[in-house]
């Protein structure tokens, strides 16, 4: 397939049009196995490297702008043994959430103010990074957000957060107070220590 091979290893159907690959040849491609579909037009060549997280990949090209939270963020950190039903993403409440049925998708919108307070990435594919929530983000935000998600799992992604070498319970609290979630983090790392 002319052009393929001098596409990225993760691509769009807008890249591919743009470096003049008809979509009639994408779809054989794909048809054929020699590029896989991972979400809507994002693609990503067979002969890549593996990705160690497709769908973060996959939802990262769908949505730019938006960031690995909650659970998904949890998971990547080795917070939790949840593995979960969607990945989780935040994109800032003043913008219109992106719609995406695969792979699954839970958005959350929080505030501008804080939007970016946190955030860090992960190399989701060799030479494809995803942006997501560090560690201490993702504790402080399933600790504001356990009426939603559960406040055993919440509690859970706390004390492994804790037993991390590079744990820091200072920057924890500052990321809280900056959520307005302080005083349930200071009372659950109280709770933890005493423990």
């Amino acid at each position: 397939m002319t052009g393929l091979n001098d596409l990225p290893p993760t691509f769009t159907t807008q890249t591919a049009l743009a470096r003049g690959i008809h979509p009639r040849d994408l779809y054989a491609a794909r048809d054929s196995g020699v590029v896989a579909e991972l979400s809507h037009g994002v693609f990503r060549r067979v002969d890549a490297p593996p990705a160690s997280f497709p769908d973060l990949l996959a939802v990262a090209y769908r949505s730019p702008r938006a960031i690995v939270c909650m659970l998904s963020a949890a998971a990547v950190h080795d917070l939790t043994d949840e593995i979960p039903a969607a990945v989780q993403i935040a994109v800032p409440r003043t913008s219109r959430p992106p719609r995406i049925s695969f792979p699954p998708t839970e958005v959350y919108r929080f505030e501008p103010s804080t939007f970016e307070l946190g955030l860090t990435h992960v190399e989701a594919a060799p030479g494809d990074s995803v942006r997501i929530y560090n560690a201490a983000r993702a504790v402080a935000d399933l600790m504001r957000l356990r009426h939603r998600i559960g406040e055993p799992t919440a509690l859970a992604a706390l004390h492994r957060y804790l037993r991390r070498r590079d744990a820091r319970p200072a920057d924890l609290l500052k990321i809280a107070a900056a959520l307005r979630v302080y005083g349930p983090v200071l009372h659950a790392l109280d709770v933890v220590s005493a423990g």
